[in-house]
């Protein structure tokens, strides 16, 4: 069970709250949660680096000289990889980085990443009602009156993205804003902070908690 303190938009402390999800065994947990990071680093590589072997070279059908009498060294193609211009040995070739895990194992190194996390999570009052219009500079004024210092990486997770917070939040810097059903192993490990509003962390209980 994880207690925090909930701040309205001034950044006084309105109430509290507690969210319990199922985690990791201790001996296990940075093992999964690594698991699950290499996974997800892994799998957003693009795979599609590619050259070309000697077979598929433009040119070079023609052998460059003759075998024998000219002095030199023998030579079939002036396309060979010992050549410049020549094909690639053992280059790269467009291939699938493609990691498997189980679904229970993803849900349980998320839960136990967020969990890790609980000393920097900041929970807050639902705020899409005071930004009446898209404004960055509020936006960043509320972000540090919560505890996030603008040199902070913060994340920033939202059951529902209204289009003012949406526009106010994409020209910040250091804040990433992702909504609760996209939450991931990387962005929880990689910010400074994390910012949730109390709705939002009722909805990531109903989500990851099977």
């Amino acid at each position: 069970m994880v207690e925090s303190v909930i701040k309205n938009w001034q950044g006084e402390q309105v109430g509290e709250t507690n969210f319990d999800l199922r985690v990791a065994k201790e001996t296990t947990a940075a093992h999964i949660v690594h698991r699950a990071l290499v996974r997800q680093m892994t799998n957003s590589r693009q795979g599609t680096a590619s050259t070309k072997t000697r077979a598929e070279v433009r040119g070079g059908g023609r052998k460059p000289w003759r075998q024998k009498g000219t002095g030199r060294a023998r030579a079939g193609s002036i396309r060979s990889p010992l050549w410049r211009g020549g094909g690639v040995i053992f280059g790269p070739k467009p291939r699938d980085f493609d990691l498997k895990m189980n679904r229970k194992e993803r849900r349980l190194a998320l839960r136990t990443a967020f969990i890790s996390r609980a000393e920097d999570l900041i929970v807050v009052e639902e705020f899409s009602n005071e930004l009446q219009r898209p404004k960055t500079k509020d936006l960043v004024a509320a972000l540090a009156r919560w505890g996030a210092a603008p040199e902070q990486k913060a994340l920033l997770i939202l059951s529902e993205i209204p289009e003012n917070v949406l526009l106010s939040a994409r020209n910040i810097e250091n804040l990433k804003l992702i909504p609760a059903d996209q939450l991931n192993v990387y962005d929880l490990l990689h910010a400074d902070k994390i910012i949730v509003t109390s709705s939002t962390l009722e909805k990531i209980q109903e989500v990851y908690s099977a």
